[in-house]
């Protein structure tokens, strides 16, 4: 897919066509591009920054370990992730192989671009009133500039396409965290985030 295709007139395009891009090169070492999936006018939209290993094996965003403790985080805030549209800033997972192990590794600046059009595409076809950004990757997508997350996290960040966003950090950081008392401080703050941002998006 190259910066003159057609913009994608429906989620169901979106899919399909993640499946061709070669907007990157991310594309060959991944299986599969993995598209957002949720209601086609979900209110509250979440953006990660990309698939996880497990994500880009079934083809679904948040179904690995970070995927479990988002959805435990939004059963602690009373969020139904049914109503909701969940994607990320990147479609295909960025990895280097550790052994057998496939290993995470952070998007560059230029890939994050070139999946943009990807991102814009789901936000105009969703138009949700609300962007909840997991991570600095996926606020820096969001809202177009470096977020700091601790300092910004709680405050509504108006959006050009009048939406509005808000930041907290992304499960899979928690994940790491070897200190438990911050790693459940932490989750504090993402149940909290996620409370206030359904609050803000009248879910």
């Amino acid at each position: 897919m190259a910066q003159a295709d057609p913009a994608p007139a429906s989620l169901h395009d979106i899919a399909e066509w993640v499946q061709l891009c070669r907007r990157c090169d991310l594309w060959r070492g991944a299986t599969q591009g993995v598209a957002g999936e949720g209601p086609a006018d979900a209110p509250l939209m979440l953006v990660g920054e990309q698939p996880g290993d497990q994500e880009d094996l079934a083809g679904r965003p948040f179904v690995g370990p970070a995927g479990v403790m988002l959805e435990r985080a939004m059963q602690e805030a009373e969020v139904d992730r049914s109503r909701l549209y969940l994607t990320n800033a990147v479609k295909h997972f960025k990895h280097e192989l550790r052994g057998k192990r496939r290993l995470h590794k952070t998007p560059a600046g230029g890939e994050v671009r070139a999946c943009r059009w990807w991102l814009d595409g789901e936000r105009r076809l969703v138009r949700p009133r609300v962007i909840l950004a997991l991570g600095a990757t996926a606020a820096g997508a969001v809202i177009g500039r470096p977020t700091p997350i601790m300092k910004s996290r709680g405050q509504p960040i108006q959006l050009a396409d009048q939406s509005q966003a808000m930041v907290t950090m992304h499960p899979s950081y928690l994940l790491r965290m070897p200190d438990e008392t911050a790693k459940a401080e932490g989750f504090r703050m993402l149940v909290e985030d996620l409370r206030g941002a359904a609050k803000l998006a009248g879910l």
